[in-house]
């Protein structure tokens, strides 16, 4: 690999919980959690990414793994600065070879100032020319949605840390909602549910383990048994169960259904001429979250809409920011910078 095919430039998308890398010419070249691992008082980095998730649960004292980005939006800067750093070199940039232009999707309804955080903490990491889109806008692309077409598109992105639904047409976003709830909170969720049913208490990853592979927008058929590790409330002691879906039943309802109102809020403000074409071609679903068993079903049955899932729904804004990367010229609207 050499410095000029590298000069076209990084898209990246950074989320709460993942971060994922494009490269000009060449596609997807990095997927990474946005995890930092570091000493509690001299805030001294010793890993990131898949290394600092292993550290999860596990940290001696003296030792913290955090992440730098809460709902879409930098919280530590200097910290978030570092992971940048290191994930740009992981994708192949390198600042003292040469500065790639860099496209970055960040969540609708962020801050003038959080939007500057994320540009700064882009160029020290060794970026230039950081150009910001949607996420919504960035999925509708990487879905394959026409978006300039004059008809009306209504997405809904399910991020770690975000919810967000938009109406787009005529390239633009007509319509937007945004929630501070996604996976993370339905990942808590889970973890109190276990605590306040079985009196046993689960990690992170426990949880997550359990949200993915039992876990459920509504009540289904298929019942499927996995190991849950964790320890009792009262004594601490390690303790073993083995859950089914029903075991998780209500876990993930209130969740669920602040979903649905998200979409159904969108919905309402749609002119009738935007209803006719939300009702022809339905609800595009992706994001992370959007793996929930159910959740597409849940949607239908409150909506009424046809709901499309994609083969890899936690590629789709990374890939839309991939093609604006690419086609710099036709998508220039779309930036929100």
């Amino acid at each position: 690999m050499t410095v000029l095919s590298l000069t076209g430039g990084l898209a990246m998308d950074l989320g709460t919980a993942n971060t994922l890398i494009y490269r000009r010419g060449s596609g997807i070249v990095l997927n990474e959690p946005s995890l930092v691992a570091l000493e509690t008082e001299t805030r001294r980095v010793l890993a990131v990414g898949r290394e600092a998730k292993s550290y999860l649960g596990r940290t001696p004292r003296g030792l913290d793994v955090i992440r730098p980005l809460r709902c879409g939006v930098i919280s530590d800067f200097a910290v978030a600065q570092e992971m940048i750093r290191y994930f740009l070199a992981q994708a192949g940039a390198s600042r003292r070879l040469f500065r790639p232009k860099i496209v970055v999707g960040v969540p609708i309804g962020v801050t003038q100032l959080e939007k500057r955080a994320i540009i700064e903490a882009a160029e020290q990491a060794g970026g230039k020319d950081i150009r910001l889109v949607d996420e919504p806008m960035a999925a509708a692309i990487g879905l394959g949605l026409d978006i300039a077409a004059p008809v009306a598109r209504l997405v809904l992105d399910v991020g770690g840390g975000t919810s967000e639904g938009v109406i787009l047409s005529l390239g633009a976003t007509a319509f937007s909602e945004s929630r501070r709830l996604a996976g993370d909170q339905a990942t808590e969720a889970i973890v109190q549910h276990l605590k306040q049913k079985f009196s046993l208490a689960v990690g992170d990853n426990m949880a997550e383990y359990l949200k993915m592979t039992i876990g459920s927008a509504k009540p289904l058929s298929e019942e499927q048994a996995v190991q849950c590790r964790g320890k009792e409330v009262a004594t601490g002691i390690p303790k073993a169960l083995k859950l089914t879906r029903g075991d998780l039943s209500g876990a993930l309802d209130e969740i669920s259904l602040a979903f649905v109102e998200l979409v159904r809020l969108l919905i309402s403000q749609a002119p009738p001429e935007f209803a006719a074409d939300l009702n022809r071609d339905g609800l595009h679903l992706t994001g992370g979250g959007s793996l929930m068993a159910g959740l597409d079903q849940l949607l239908t049955l409150e909506t009424g809409l046809k709901v499309h899932v994609p083969d890899d729904p936690l590629l789709s804004v990374v890939l839309g920011l991939g093609e604006v990367l690419e086609n710099m010229q036709k998508y220039k609207s779309v930036f929100s910078n």
